[in-house]
């Protein structure tokens, strides 16, 4: 009916190779950005965009970042909070030390901090692969933590440990109003997604999926392992040092260690696993389930005990709970998660009335 694909025919490569090669593929990015860019604005509260729109851009991106390392290159980590904690430190110093670089070219440059950190923590992958892996990676999450709470050159020697975010400005424009703040996240995470994209179609990328499937094939072929994983690290710890920069900036308005512990990193590699390994929808979709999935509990066990009281630490415990069931039930049912899912429900709207 609507969803076809018939008489829409490419006739050139670069046609053929599109990101979206169905119309209404297009149409439908085309209608969601509109909608993120002028509808939200201008209808969603304040705290609808500052407490769950802009985490959840955030932490999309930071599991593009684990995605490109764990879902493109296959090589398994849970230092993704360390790597955010890096970001965020990194654009306090850079702002507070340089103040007359531009916000943006803070971000980038907080970045390439993480992203070199990554490289250097990611050099056990050339030895070393899997739950070894995990904890190799799981010592970069410690050390840093450790660094920054011990060496009071990185949080300005304050007191408390705790920092406030300078405050943000483009051109001299004030990034103050969690409409402004909501726009700076949206462009940035939108263009960062489409960065990947389009990566991951590149040689580089084909090069990542090879040595996730096999390294020792992807080596005799020719294929670079050093570089590739390096690669992967470096380019996966930039995304997560540019997410911990706007974590602390537009979110938080805080920069602490403790907003960085390994339980983040859990969180974010949880988002990968019900989002769908490899696909840049699934850190979307990852990072909206895991950011409404507690208001969706905390309605229902509202309404189970009709307007009774439930406690914090109890609705915690039973979010972990259910995180942990929905890990199980995907990686048994659906291992590719729900990017997977929402693949087979377009693969069946194109034959519907026939489906199979």
């Amino acid at each position: 009916m609507i969803y076809r694909e018939a008489g829409q025919f490419r006739t050139t490569y670069a046609a053929d190779q599109r990101i979206f090669p169905i119309l209404q593929d297009r149409v439908g990015m085309v209608l969601l950005l509109a909608a993120a860019f002028v509808v939200v604005p201008l209808t969603a509260s304040e705290y609808a965009l500052s407490a769950l729109l802009i985490p959840m851009l955030v932490l999309a991106l930071a599991a593009l970042g684990l995605n490109i390392l764990t879902g493109y290159a296959g090589q398994f980590s849970l230092g993704t909070a360390a790597f955010m904690s890096v970001g965020a430190f990194a654009a306090y110093n850079l702002q507070l030390r340089l103040p007359w670089i531009p916000l943006l070219v803070i971000f980038v440059l907080a970045g390439l901090i993480a992203a070199g950190v990554g490289m250097v923590f990611g050099l056990p992958s050339l030895r070393i692969k899997g739950f070894y892996l995990a904890v190799a990676t799981l010592a970069a999450q410690f050390f840093v933590d450790w660094l920054f709470t011990k060496v009071g050159w990185f949080s300005n020697y304050s007191s408390s440990g705790v920092i406030t975010a300078q405050p943000m400005a483009i051109a001299g424009v004030p990034i103050e109003t969690p409409v402004r703040r909501y726009l700076l996240v949206l462009s940035i995470v939108a263009l960062m997604a489409l960065v990947v994209k389009n990566f991951s179609r590149t040689r580089t990328g084909r090069s990542w999926m090879a040595v996730r499937d096999m390294d020792v094939a992807a080596e005799v072929i020719g294929i670079p392992i050093l570089r590739t994983k390096l690669l992967a690290f470096g380019f996966s710890s930039f995304y997560c040092g540019v997410a911990g920069a706007l974590w602390a900036f537009a979110y938080l308005g805080t920069v602490e260690p403790q907003a960085f512990d390994l339980q983040r990193s859990f969180q974010i590699l949880f988002m990968v696993i019900i989002g769908g390994l490899g696909t840049v929808m699934g850190a979307f979709l990852g990072a909206a389930f895991i950011t409404l999935f507690p208001l969706f509990l905390n309605w229902l066990f509202h309404a189970v005990l009709r307007g009774g009281e439930v406690r914090a630490g109890l609705l915690s415990q039973l979010e972990l709970l259910c995180f942990g069931a929905l890990i199980i039930v995907f990686l048994i049912v659906e291992p590719h998660g729900f990017a997977r899912l929402w693949q087979i429900t377009k693969e069946k709207l194109r034959l519907w009335p026939f489906p199979h």
